[in-house]
């Protein structure tokens, strides 16, 4: 939110959908008969300088699937993209490349933040101004770095998996197990977090290595405790959304 420079207007941009999707279901009771799935198409908008190959305003089509607890419909809005970019006329051999991880829970996640913080505090004069900020706000985000000067540091930081609890593991596994079942390749990548910071458990992104650096066509996960954090009841929730352009 902010105010126009030309005419004093005050306007809110959306910056991404699945809040405003999540408070449109405690809003309206979406969920009293039982899980829903549901889908959009819009614009969204950057505040910050958009990195070369993006864009202040762009579209999005995500899906939100809202009272699903297991890996199923993971899976499934998985194996729904993959036929996506079939439909769009990518070549088996060129499709984007589908990439997992595990967050865990919100107690295994706030150890392992503990762990990024005493770890990269040790090494804070090598580290560049984003990945500074991101240390006191949210580390997991230095995982994500783009900045090659910081791939060494972060390969020998702490790992998720050593943190991970039985039943995160064995959601995470189960999932595997699903797309193995579906032929859908995928690559366990332990440094992805995503943007946002109210995911759980399973997050994911397709990249395309024609793009370079920002390289991530789609992307999602598992977001259970958003809709409690937006002032709802506990809801397991996973969505995903693809940048148009």
């Amino acid at each position: 939110s902010f105010t126009d420079n030309l005419n004093g207007d005050l306007l809110t941009l959306r910056p991404e959908n699945t809040a405003s999707v999540t408070r449109s279901v405690i809003e309206h009771n979406l969920t009293y008969s039982g899980p829903k799935k549901l889908w959009y198409y819009g614009q969204m908008f950057r505040h910050e300088r958009p990195q070369r190959g993006r864009y202040r305003q762009f579209n999005q089509f995500g899906i939100e699937a809202f009272g699903f607890e297991g890996p199923e419909i993971e899976a499934e809005q998985l194996f729904l993209i993959n036929r996506l970019w079939a439909s769009l006329g990518f070549k088996k051999h060129s499709f984007p490349k589908l990439e997992l991880n595990c967050l865990g829970s919100k107690g295994e996640r706030l150890l392992f933040r503990e762990a990024l913080i005493n770890y990269f505090s040790k090494y804070s004069g090598d580290l560049d101004e984003d990945s500074k900020k991101r240390l006191k706000n949210n580390p997991l985000r230095i995982l994500d770095s783009k900045n090659p000067s910081l791939r060494g540091l972060i390969s020998e930081s702490p790992k998720i998996t050593s943190f991970l609890g039985r039943a995160s593991k064995n959601h995470i596994d189960n999932l595997c197990e699903m797309l193995d079942e579906l032929n859908l390749p995928f690559k366990t990548n332990h440094n992805l977090v995503r943007g946002l910071d109210y995911y759980n458990l399973t997050v994911f992104e397709w990249k395309h290595e024609i793009l370079g650096a920002q390289s991530t066509v789609c992307g999602g996960g598992r977001y259970d405790n958003l809709s409690e954090l937006v002032g709802g009841k506990p809801t397991p929730a996973f969505g995903f959304a693809v940048g148009m352009e």
